[in-house]
């Protein structure tokens, strides 16, 4: 039998949870900040690799409505690096056809750091090649409460019919509304929790929960991620022959 053509049948979108950037500078004696700028580098990497390996849509899970717990001087750090990358990386992506955008809850969120993230949304509307989307104050459940009180407004105002509320109605209440649900959800650091992410999204998506801490999570990794996906045998709850 002949093999398996996995160029064809790659997904077409990933979503990861980077995991692991503190453990990987604490293991080096370094601060947990270092760990996150690396980090940040290597999504630049994975950014620009997609496109090459079939890959239209890329999800990244950056900031959890639960990291808030984490120290002060982390949380504030790792706002400045959002806030920098975002200024950074503006020409670039742009240049790239890469379109960026955001879920999450915003509202907690810097005055600064939201009109950045408003800015390079609307720069990069048109872009096609790549869609690039980053989870930032970002969970499953809470975008699943937020999306339940729009739409219950929205019923009590007369704008939809109670009946007429089903799957594709909520899903237009969804951070993600636009996308295509994630055909592959990636966790690195050896962690096997999805950690509220994409709850609804990921009803049918294929994982892989490895144990490469994401600042190691190199293109070449991702490749052989994304052969694997492309054996396996996706049913969607139906029998095959």
């Amino acid at each position: 039998m002949a093999a398996k053509d996995t160029s064809t049948t790659r997904p077409s979108h990933v979503a990861i949870i980077m995991d692991g950037n503190g453990r990987w500078a604490t293991q080096r004696g370094w601060p947990r900040l270092v760990g996150h700028r690396r980090g940040a580098e290597r999504v630049k990497q994975i950014v620009r690799a997609c496109p090459d390996l079939g890959v239209k849509y890329l999800t990244l899970y950056a900031f959890s409505t639960e990291n808030w717990k984490r120290s002060t001087q982390e949380v504030l750090g790792l706002m400045a690096l959002f806030s920098r990358y975002i200024e950074r990386e503006a020409d670039r992506l742009s240049a790239e056809g890469v379109r960026l955008r955001f879920i999450g809850d915003r509202r907690p969120l810097d005055g600064r750091l939201r009109g950045l993230m408003d800015g390079i949304e609307k720069r990069t509307a048109a872009n096609t090649r790549l869609t690039l989307t980053v989870a930032i104050n970002y969970g499953g459940r809470n975008e699943l409460v937020r999306a339940a009180r729009a739409l219950a407004a929205d019923a009590a105002a007369g704008r939809i019919a109670p009946d007429a509320v089903d799957e594709a109605a909520l899903e237009g209440y969804l951070d993600t509304v636009g996308l295509p649900d994630p055909d592959l959800v990636i966790r690195t650091s050896g962690e096997t929790r999805i950690s509220n992410y994409l709850l609804w999204q990921s009803a049918y998506a294929e994982y892989e929960f490895i144990p490469t801490l994401w600042p190691d999570f190199t293109p070449a990794k991702l490749s052989e991620i994304l052969d694997r996906f492309a054996l396996r045998d996706r049913r969607f709850g139906a029998l095959t022959a």
